[in-house]
């Protein structure tokens, strides 16, 4: 007989069993209507983060409190919710309607309201990938809160330790602190933490802002405060899903208004039967690599133009990037601020208009009618990608008559992790794998590694994973896709899904036509499997830059000389 071997499972493997429990306990719990994070409902989310240790977490495991992994929750949750004991996830329900302002953290594009002291409202309109995002990000903002507990807590009747007694003052002296107060300050609050006086010092400035100066203080106060109530008055912190969000979530209500305007601006502007190429990328690459050079004739003539590109990314030169986007609304871009809910901006660019004498681009194209529409569209998030290209590739219907938008090319460009170079490199897919699925998208990709060799980025080729969540993503899981024989060089959250609605509109329905180009180009923002390179560590600062315009300038080329 065959002797059957035993063999224990690698960490990887656990790693994926605890990413799947944790998907399939967000949905049980959302069709469920509600939870209690770190109550008996909650735990088997709390066991499986614990478990994966994600990367973008750091030391979540660990007693000490996680700086760099709170500081990335918190820039995208709405400032407050660290005060709110119920959170409450709705569709588009109207609140934008009423009295209640729009709170939109600094990093994630959604409205969120702060209802009263104890509630705050997050509007859910980019579908599943979204709730998964900010459950996610509860869960450890949570698991946190009950370290800060557990350490301050002397018995069972709620007494407290001194540094505790002293933070609360500060917070409670509602003023802004004096730096000899500060430093007392962030002398308790460390021994709180189990961090250094110095290590808080480093970060102090980051969790600040005009509004709240001593915003880390009052974080760090409030998750410990409702995490002590939770433990010796039992007043568990809830979540709920609003009724009108899990009657929509799925139904495409966002990306089919968000089509819809799209379609009509086009069709009113003359330019719905035209040549189109969809580019989904940032809202300004493409706007600059057309009209930089003739907006900022001075600048542009005596400096290299990625050093004027590197220029218009800094903050400090708002009216330089004004000056560029007054040139590109008079030569044949139109630009659509998005009020779909979608949170995806578009740009949409009459080359007919465009003097492609004073750009770095030829085009010989004579023909109006054949004259390319680049329509630029803002960055989807996870499942969304899925939504707004399927709505967008649809037939329009004009005077009861069916019109087929002609798609010449679909281009993706834009962030991700990277595993085999570093940051700033640029990664060329050849097929997307679906995480925790059997799916797989090959497909002929446009551009090539040779297209980029004399771009001074280095480039690599092969299969990106698209994952559920990036911030679910562990080094053991990581390497396992490094060294598969899927030969995956990086990992993202949308190519998967991109590609499913292209294929379906081009193969399956015939909405648009088969032989559709489609070019995919990444950047990377991080490198996961390096320490102090994870997402959580901060941005790609002006390195990103280069890689960015190189992508785009590519993708161009390309659409003028087809």
């Amino acid at each position: 007989m065959r002797k059957i071997r035993r063999h224990e499972r690698t960490r990887a493997q656990e790693s994926s069993n605890a990413i799947e429990r944790m998907y399939v306990t967000m949905r049980h719990l959302f069709n469920r209507g509600f939870y209690k994070p770190m109550g008996v409902s909650g735990e088997t989310l709390r066991e499986a983060l614990l478990l994966l240790r994600p990367e973008i977490y750091g030391s979540i495991a660990d007693e000490k409190a996680e700086l760099e992994g709170l500081l990335y929750v918190i820039d995208r949750l709405p400032q407050g919710i660290e005060e709110c004991s119920f959170i409450n996830l709705t569709s588009d329900e109207g609140y934008g309607n009423s009295h209640f302002k729009a709170i939109i953290p600094p990093k994630r594009r959604r409205n969120c309201y702060r209802i009263d002291e104890e509630q705050m409202n997050i509007e859910i309109t980019r579908g599943r990938s979204e709730i998964y995002d900010i459950l996610t990000h509860l869960t450890f903002l949570f698991v946190e809160s009950h370290k800060i507990s557990k350490r301050v807590l002397i018995d069972e009747q709620g007494s407290t330790i001194r540094d505790w007694v002293k933070l609360e003052q500060a917070i409670k002296s509602n003023k802004k602190l004096s730096q000899k107060e500060r430093e007392i300050a962030i002398t308790h609050t460390a021994n709180i933490l189990g961090r250094t006086f110095n290590e808080l010092s480093e970060v102090y400035e980051q969790f600040s802002t005009d509004t709240q100066p001593e915003r880390l203080l009052n974080i760090v106060y409030w998750l410990g405060k409702l995490a002590i109530d939770e433990t010796i008055k039992n007043r568990k912190r809830t979540v709920t899903f609003s009724p009108v969000l899990r009657e929509r979530l799925g139904h495409h209500i966002h990306g089919e208004i968000w089509a819809d305007h799209i379609k009509s601006v086009l069709h009113e502007k003359g330019l719905l039967e035209r040549p189109i190429h969809i580019i989904s990328a940032n809202m300004h690459s493409v706007m600059n690599s057309l009209f930089a050079k003739q907006s900022l004739k001075t600048a542009s003539g005596k400096k290299d133009i990625y050093e004027v590109f590197q220029e218009l990314s800094q903050a400090k030169n708002s009216a330089q990037r004004a000056k560029v986007e007054k040139q590109a609304l008079q030569y044949g871009m139109i630009s659509i601020e998005d009020t779909s809910g979608t949170n995806i901006d578009v740009q949409i660019f009459d080359t007919d208009k465009i003097d492609f004498s004073k750009t770095d681009f030829s085009y010989p194209e004579d023909d109006k009618n054949n004259k390319a529409v680049i329509f630029v569209m803002d960055y989807a998030f996870g499942e969304q990608a899925y939504e707004t290209m399927d709505e967008l590739l649809k037939p329009v219907s004009v005077n009861g008559q069916k019109v087929h938008l002609d798609v010449k090319s679909i281009s993706i460009m834009g962030k991700a992790g990277i595993l085999q170079g570093g940051k700033g490199d640029v990664m060329i897919p050849s097929a997307h794998i679906f995480e925790g699925t059997a799916d797989n998208y090959p497909f002929k990709n446009e551009l090539s590694k040779d297209d980029l060799v004399d771009c001074d980025v280095d480039v690599y080729e092969g299969s990106m994973i698209t994952v559920l969540g990036t911030s679910l993503q562990n080094k053991e899981i990581l390497k396992f896709f490094k060294k598969s024989t899927w030969n995956v060089i990086g990992l993202e959250m949308e190519g998967a899904h991109y590609q499913k609605a292209i294929q379906a509109a081009a193969r399956v329905r015939g909405s648009i036509n088969e032989d559709v180009k489609v070019r995919y180009a990444y950047y990377a923002s991080d490198n996961p499997l390096e320490t102090g390179s994870t997402l959580a560590s901060g941005g790609l600062g002006t390195s990103g830059v280069r890689p960015t315009y190189v992508i785009t300038n590519k993708i161009l080329e390309q659409i003028f000389n087809d």
